[in-house]
């Protein structure tokens, strides 16, 4: 496995970044991390990625585009290195593992700054980042499991664990305001520690006049007369697929003009799927499955519905703005910091079918509001694009500088000095 990339420079020495994430899949927090490493300064930084191993259920689809995101770092030099017992789960002596594992990557690739992402690898690698010596720790939630995950004992646990490893991390970086926010209520850190860098996304691929709405209609093979609404992503409990479905079945009593399309992969989806029969709405929901082409999909929709019950930021929500698209979503986490209530979209307590399907009725029955919220978006989004994520993370990198000594060098190497 080569070491960093990056060379150094008279005016700038290259600084070393070794990023740890627990899994890197085409999710937002991977995409984020992904176009850190991938778009930055290779003059500056020297960059490494560190993963867990890629879920078995992982579709052959977003497999292959995984994979197009790993061939492309090795382009730019990016090398990736696999810790097989990194692990979402909680797994005692698979965590303890993942631990030592990741001291002995840090020890050989000798970092300057250790930037963790995502609650078990920012646990893991910022105290292994610590135990190394390693002179910058920066941490990246990508939102927070303090709330919908788990249980109240669980919970409380881990906002314990948060509090003490946030006291051996340099900096902790929001993805929102209100993410800060959160955390600050919670007293996991001092105000000091935290900045906030928006998720970014790629403007060229978000583009609605590469995909026009009628021709996203019939690739999806959908009627110009139905009124769509779309969700995108990973079916799992947290991201509320459910409640939108209870939403669709309300809709449905009233209204014969709507299709649901849910896009995305996950544990839920065979209960989803129940759950679409059981409630007797199956001519008005389709099930996309994962696809790399989300832009692509956006366009056939006149909705865009994000019914989440917890959110660093939601960066599928800028995605959808940059489409055109009004937003229907979620009172949680960065969001509202995304969605101005009656601006670009609408807002609604999380997990309140009811309010969502009144919500999106109101958008059903109003296309000029639906057109006007939709270019209101349009136009906020480029402030989140990923040119200006990576450019805020590199100073964040060039402020932390001034704390860089040199790495120890392994026990081998001081002995041998020393004789």
């Amino acid at each position: 496995m080569p070491a960093f990339s990056g060379e150094k420079t008279g005016l700038c020495p290259s600084l070393k970044v070794l990023h740890i994430i627990t899994r890197f899949d085409k999710g937002g927090s991977a995409e984020n991390t992904f176009l850190t490493a991938a778009h930055r300064d290779g003059g500056r930084y020297g960059v490494c990625l560190v993963t867990g191993q890629q879920d078995e259920n992982t579709s052959n689809n977003e497999k292959s585009a995984i994979e197009k995101n790993i061939a492309a770092l090795r382009e730019k030099g990016v090398p990736l290195i696999v810790c097989p017992h990194l692990v979402r789960e909680l797994r005692p002596i698979a965590d303890l593992t993942a631990f030592f594992s990741l001291c002995g990557i840090i020890r050989r690739e000798r970092p300057d700054i250790v930037h963790t992402h995502t609650s078990k690898a920012g646990m893991l690698g910022r105290w292994a980042a610590r135990l190394c010596r390693v002179p910058v720790v920066v941490h990246t939630p990508h939102g927070h499991v303090f709330q919908g995950y788990f249980g109240p004992v669980k919970t409380r646990l881990f906002v314990i664990l948060e509090r003490w490893t946030a006291k051996i991390t340099d900096v902790l970086v929001m993805l929102t305001p209100q993410e800060m926010k959160e955390h600050l209520e919670l007293r996991i850190a001092p105000p000091e520690k935290f900045t906030v860098i928006h998720s970014g996304v790629d403007m060229e691929e978000c583009d609605p006049e590469r995909f026009p709405r009628s021709a996203g209609r019939k690739v999806l093979r959908i009627d110009e007369n139905k009124t769509v609404i779309g969700t995108v992503g990973r079916l799992t409990a947290i991201k509320g697929q459910d409640v939108l479905i209870r939403a669709a079945a309300e809709l449905a009593k009233t209204r014969a003009d709507v299709l649901l399309v849910i896009l995305g992969a996950g544990e839920l989806q065979g209960e989803l799927e129940k759950q679409v029969q059981y409630s007797g709405i199956s001519e008005i929901v389709r099930f996309l499955g994962w696809r790399p082409d989300v832009c692509r999909v956006m366009s056939a929709f006149d909705i865009f519905c994000l019914p989440s019950l917890n959110e660093g930021m939601g960066k599928v929500v800028v995605e959808a703005m940059a489409m055109g698209l009004p937003v229907v979503a979620s009172d949680v986490g960065g969001i509202k910091n995304l969605v101005g209530d009656g601006e670009n979209g609408l807002l609604v307590p999380p997990g309140n079918a009811s309010a969502l399907a009144a919500a999106l009725d109101s958008m059903c029955n109003n296309p000029q509001k639906r057109r006007l919220m939709g270019a209101s978006g349009r136009q906020k989004a480029p402030s989140y694009s990923a040119a200006a994520m990576v450019a805020k993370i590199e100073k964040l990198y060039q402020s932390q500088a001034g704390k860089i000594r040199p790495f120890p060098a392994p026990r081998q190497q001081r002995k041998e000095k020393i004789l």
